[in-house]
């Protein structure tokens, strides 16, 4: 429930303040996105098993986001930033979409 209402007020407060992203972040906003997207659907899928742990939810979160803007500031200092982004976005993409096909089957039994 605390999370609920955590995301509830990050949403109001994200809509009030409307915050702006400096010009040198933008690059790695979507890809923190996409990552802590994998972290929440793990957890949920985590939760439906039966075997989720909050403080393995906590460290997954944070070092996916961390790990896949890593990857991306290592590929702009290559001078391949935008292919390693592409390849950051499939690689949690491929992981959102198994576990939301794990959640799928879980719920709905198909």
């Amino acid at each position: 429930m605390i999370a609920v209402f955590g995301l509830i007020l990050g949403i109001v407060l994200g809509l009030i303040f409307e915050p702006q992203v400096p010009i040198g972040l933008q690059a790695y906003l979507p890809i923190a996105v996409v990552a802590a997207l994998d972290a929440v659907f793990g957890a949920f899928r985590a939760f439906l098993d039966g075997i989720f742990d909050d403080k393995v939810f906590v460290i997954s979160f944070f070092s996916n986001v961390l790990i896949a803007a890593l990857i991306v500031f290592v590929g702009d200092k290559l001078g391949v930033g935008a292919q390693l982004s592409t390849a950051v976005v499939v690689v949690l993409g491929i992981r959102i979409f198994s576990n939301a096909a794990a959640i799928r089957r879980h719920l709905l039994h198909a």
